[in-house]
């Protein structure tokens, strides 16, 4: 698993980890039963406060991707209810949509931006 946090992009860097572990997880890169690197190791290899991954892991834990046993660490869980991809897709729109509105941002101009961002190897 690899995680990339960039602090210049605004979006607070627990919520790159989280949002980075639940992609891992929903495209089958990290599957049930795989241990996450324990707190304080992924703080020091990411340059993020503890605190700041003790949040992503507990966010992670209390929407049930991950749990997390002292003798086994927080592994990923197969969470009951588990969103579908639809419903993914319309939280990360919707956490878009918050964040262009946050920029005083239009409606053209969060297309245009999701446009410009959208990987040109599209599926058919």
């Amino acid at each position: 698993m690899k995680i990339v946090v960039d602090t210049e992009n605004g979006l607070a860097p627990w919520r790159q980890v989280h949002d980075q572990v639940v992609h891992a997880i929903t495209t089958g890169a990290l599957p049930e039963g795989t241990r996450l690197p324990p707190i304080r190791q992924l703080a020091r290899d990411l340059g993020l406060a503890s605190g700041t991954v003790a949040r992503a892991y507990r966010e992670l834990e209390a929407a049930g991707w991950v749990a997390t046993a002292r003798a086994r660490g927080t592994v990923v869980t197969i969470p009951s209810g588990r969103p579908d991809r639809a419903a993914l897709l319309r939280t990360a729109a919707a956490d878009f949509a918050a964040q262009a509105h946050d920029l005083g941002a239009g409606l053209d101009d969060a297309l245009d931006a999701v446009r410009a961002a959208y990987p040109v190897h599209e599926s058919p």
